[in-house]
């Protein structure tokens, strides 16, 4: 899926576990298969599950990172009012692997790309109870910092250019280019809240209609309270993405934006994946034609 991606074969896998979480050796360790971007995970007995970048990087850096996820996941658990990751430890690299991983407890669940939960009206008070549970956790003065989304629209002209250059012949380009014209417009009011940052199928477990986990919480931190608004677009058919909008009590301009930021994230997904991963592709234009075929307010 990316350059630079790093192979990891069962074997290197399991060594890496043995040797570094010696109580978890004799355990049986299962790739995980699914439309994970990220990490290479593998479930470890059925308590834990290793988690791999999946990218080369600076090993330092790569290590601080990792940090930081498992103190945004432990604070995200304190918030959740559903089954969500918690850190146990932090691997180094080894038997080849250049990087340090994770080792956290294992969620059981079917993830939304399975299960589409989206015309269920309880999903989407689960949702919208989930979006409003992180929210009162509180930034404690944070504010969003870095480049990625949850910040401001505009700063990601250069992405959108990039990516709606990359979509000709696969999307409906003029139609879209002329809606993040008047998405990157849209003003910000409001001050951060607390966010998961990535409320997307892959990401949320779901059982007979109803959100039974979270999962990738590492992104947890301060942004823009329509960030995980975004779920909307991306988990929800129209009659229960009206009932999420209620609980949450979005006005006009928040809805709006989004639509922007769920544009922002699909708008990319289908190009990068469509020969790689045609699970997030499809997952991309779904959300796309969500966004198209709601009217502007």
């Amino acid at each position: 899926m990316h350059d630079n991606e790093i192979s990891l074969d069962d074997a290197t896998a399991r060594a890496l576990v043995a040797t570094q979480f010696p109580h978890l050796a004799p355990a049986p360790l299962r790739r995980v298969r699914s439309a994970g971007t990220v990490n290479t995970v593998f479930r470890v007995g059925e308590g834990h599950a290793a988690r791999f970048p999946l990218v080369r990087s600076d090993p330092d850096e790569a290590r601080r990172r990792l940090e930081a996820e498992a103190r945004a996941s432990a604070e995200l658990a304190l918030a959740c009012p559903f089954p969500s990751p918690q850190p146990v430890g932090t691997g180094r690299p080894g038997e080849g692997y250049p990087l340090p991983w994770t080792l956290q407890t294992w969620v059981e669940g079917t993830d939304a790309t399975v299960d589409d939960p989206g015309g269920s009206e309880a999903f989407a008070s689960d949702l919208a109870l989930l979006v409003r549970s992180l929210r009162a956790r509180g930034t404690d003065g944070r504010r969003f910092t870095g480049a990625g989304r949850g910040g401001n629209l505009a700063d990601h002209e250069d992405w959108a250019r990039l990516c709606l250059h990359r979509s000709e012949g696969l999307l409906d380009v003029p139609r879209l280019a002329a809606l993040w014209e008047r998405f990157r417009r849209l003003p910000r009011r409001g001050p951060d809240v607390m966010s998961h940052g990535d409320l997307i199928p892959g990401n949320l477990l779901v059982a007979d209609g109803r959100l039974t986990g979270v999962l990738d919480c590492g992104g947890f931190g301060p942004a823009d309270p329509a960030l995980d608004v975004s779920a909307a677009w991306h988990l929800l058919d129209d009659g229960p993405r009206g009932l999420f909008r209620a609980e949450l009590g979005c006005d006009d301009l928040e809805w709006e934006r989004s639509k922007a930021w769920a544009f922002v994230q699909a708008l990319g997904a289908v190009w990068y994946y469509v020969r790689t991963n045609p699970t997030m592709a499809r997952t991309g234009r779904r959300s796309l034609a969500r966004v198209l075929a709601a009217p502007p307010l």
